[in-house]
């Protein structure tokens, strides 16, 4: 049973249409002009609202702007006695009201009572800010991103993008493409994915017969991103010996095909990604020298999810929205629960976090709106994780302390009490560090 809102200053109509809701088991309250309306969902929750679309004192437009601006937005569905305007509401509201042309039958009624409205999804989602297009988050370390992005998407400097795994180094990768409002497209491809024989072919192209298995032309990705954004994942994976030939294309802006005896003028901008670090790219040497210059013009380090715990509801909010749009759901967060994941470390950044909304929603019965989360978050691999955080020589007793609770921490899912009970120390005592650690930081 619904609570239904009817809007409209015929009364015949609505003593007629009242009727026809209630038989159709939903309770009804009637308001004959936006004054009436205004009173009626400042104090009661209506599931939809049935709104004539010119009112004595006002057009339905202006109920409409109200109830957009409250958390939870009713289904809405447009009434005229006028079909020549049905044209004009669609082109004022858009696909995302229903309307509806009198004379009403009991099955108009009952159709858009049962059927799911895009109305809500739509203010839902408009809740989230996407910078970019692409990119949530609101914290400072994303502002700082959001900064990087702007104004290296003002030029055509290369960037490397630099970051644990998971952290969505493709997708700030779109957003550098975004930024930069140029024409040509934004073509990704992995070098670590690559065999050393095939990796010349992808990324300059080939010429038919070349070698065996080249039975046409290939045009490779340097070309195929003319004018546009090419992305080099897994850069660090590159074969050394190929290194020398990508560092030509990269200060010539000329590729020649396997095979070719002309070479060809390529204009992109490269985005390569890694998630080592400077120091683990030197020391290891798995990057020639001149090869980083050239692609790290503009490095950027794009921060891992536990450094931004403030995003977590944002993030929490898109993804489900997300895959309510996609499978006409309707599911909700409770605030316990968004502090539930920001509680947890995520080792595994933003692909983990999303993996686990995705298994929460497959959990979830669909017949609710509410989310059932796992017991555990854990991941298979987060025992391997965490034997990387061992003591090594040089750690101060503060640095192992820290990092001793942190890790705690994470496998108890933030729970302060039961950390201080496996740590052996009190929970003001736990307190007590934290916020000195906090102080610190803040200082």
């Amino acid at each position: 049973m619904s609570q239904i809102l009817l809007v409209d200053d015929d009364k015949e109509f609505t003593d007629v249409a009242s009727n026809i809701i209630e038989f159709l088991g939903h309770d009804v309250e009637v308001a004959n002009c936006l004054e009436e309306a205004y009173n009626c969902i400042e104090f009661q929750r209506f599931d939809h609202i049935l709104l004539d679309f010119m009112l004595p004192d006002g057009s339905a437009l202006h109920l409409i702007d109200k109830l957009n601006t409250h958390d939870k937005v009713p289904f809405v569905t447009l009434i005229t006695g006028h079909p020549s305007v049905k044209s004009i509401i669609a082109g004022m509201c858009g696909p995302t009201v229903n309307y509806l042309v009198k004379p009403l039958q009991r099955e108009d009624l009952e159709q858009v009572l049962s059927g799911k409205s895009k109305a809500r999804k739509k203010a839902k989602s408009s809740a989230i800010t996407k910078h970019f297009d692409c990119l949530v988050g609101e914290s400072a370390a994303m502002q700082e991103l959001y900064q990087m992005i702007e104004r290296v998407g003002k030029t055509n400097a290369n960037v490397m993008l630099m970051g644990e795994s998971g952290v969505g180094k493709e997708v700030v990768a779109h957003a550098i493409h975004t930024a930069s409002n140029v024409e040509g497209p934004l073509v990704a491809t992995n070098c670590g994915a690559l065999s050393r024989e095939l990796i010349g072919s992808e990324l300059f192209g080939h010429e038919k017969g070349s070698f065996t298995g080249a039975v046409g032309r290939k045009i490779g990705v340097f070309e195929q991103a003319q004018n546009g954004t090419l992305f080099l994942d897994e850069i660090t994976e590159m074969p050394l010996e190929m290194q020398p030939n990508l560092l030509r294309v990269l200060e010539s802006k000329r590729v020649t095909r396997v095979g070719a005896v002309k070479d060809t003028s390529v204009d992109c901008r490269v985005i390569s990604a890694t998630n080592r670090t400077v120091e683990e790219i030197a020391q290891s040497k798995v990057l020639r020298e001149d090869i980083y210059f050239r692609l790290a013009v503009f490095p950027i380090t794009i921060p891992p999810l536990r450094e931004r715990l403030a995003d977590i509801p944002l993030l929490a909010t898109a993804f489900i929205e997300q895959l309510n749009a996609e499978n006409e759901t309707n599911f909700e967060w409770q605030n316990a629960q968004l502090d539930q994941l920001k509680a947890y470390g995520w080792p595994g950044n933003i692909r983990e976090l999303r993996h686990a909304i995705h298994r929460a929603f497959i959990m979830s019965d669909p017949t609710s709106n509410k989310i059932t989360l796992p017991k555990n978050f854990e991941s298979p691999f987060a025992k391997n994780q965490m034997t990387s955080n061992q003591v090594t020589a040089g750690q101060t007793i503060d640095d192992v302390e820290k990092e001793l609770i942190r890790v705690t921490l994470e496998k108890v899912e933030g729970n302060k009490t039961l950390a201080a009970e496996m740590l052996g120390i009190s929970t003001k005592t736990l307190y007590n560090r934290l916020n000195a650690w906090e102080n610190q930081a803040q200082g």
